[in-house]
């Protein structure tokens, strides 16, 4: 038995990275999938290679910055798959035009904040209410190292990660009472493609990782925790996968 047999979950940011390395383990945990992303190539050959293993899987194009659509995807998860149990807001990032907030245009702030903050608030404004009619669930949100310890050059992506850390909390109280968990992991380096494209090796975070860069897959086993019932006491809790660098 795979520690997430018949549990219907919703993966955001699916087509890359984290969220691609997650998506496949839970299919071999016995997931059924639900894969939003705005790369409809990636996110449809993700789908196409789960089912390939005798997984299920439904890719949709979402931009999770996007209301409507974020309504609609979820709308579109719960009549594949008559409802939902888990819900993964990991779509974000960051880009090169982050900087010090005093010389950033505000449009790259808003756009961290959309993409890392508002999509996840989608992500639980939407998929809530199908947690409540599953009698309970969980909700995994992404974090980051940045939004634990002082660090610079990021200033936009810090503040969206941090709202996401108290984002997490306030649910976490709000809703313990439907079995509702919400927790979040918080990654250091994760050596993506986006961020191998980003980060130099002389950048101060990944030289204070005492265990060095993690990988996408070092990831994916506390998404399983999480959003299995091996975790159905753990709630609000923010848990660090960051090589040991929060603790430097």
């Amino acid at each position: 038995m795979g520690r997430l047999d018949g549990k219907r979950a919703l993966i955001t940011g699916s087509a890359s990275g984290i969220g691609r390395a997650t998506a496949r383990l839970f299919a071999k945990e016995g997931a059924r999938l639900i894969l939003c992303d705005i790369k409809t190539e990636e996110n449809d050959t993700l789908a196409e290679e789960i089912r390939d293993i005798g997984g299920e899987a439904l890719a949709i194009h979402v931009d999770v910055g996007d209301a409507e659509a974020m309504q609609t995807a979820f709308q579109q998860a719960a009549a594949a798959f008559g409802g939902l149990d888990v819900i993964y807001n990991n779509a974000g990032g960051a880009t090169g035009n982050d900087g010090l907030i005093t010389e950033i245009e505000l449009e790259e702030f808003w756009h961290a904040i959309r993409l890392n903050l508002f999509g996840a608030v989608l992500g639980c404004r939407y998929g809530i209410p199908y947690l409540l009619e599953a009698g309970g669930g969980a909700i995994i949100n992404s974090a980051s190292i940045r939004a634990l310890i002082g660090t610079s050059g990021a200033d936009a992506y810090t503040a969206a990660k941090g709202g996401i850390i108290t984002l997490t909390r306030a649910l976490a109280l709000q809703w313990a009472h439907a079995r509702i968990r919400v927790n979040a992991i918080s990654p250091g380096v994760v050596l993506t493609d986006r961020v191998r494209g980003l980060l130099s090796d002389d950048d101060p975070i990944r030289l204070k990782t005492p265990l060095g860069p993690s990988e996408p897959e070092d990831a994916a086993p506390l998404a399983v925790y999480l959003a299995s019932d091996e975790s159905r006491q753990v709630t609000g809790a923010i848990l660090p996968m960051d090589g040991g660098a929060s603790v430097v």
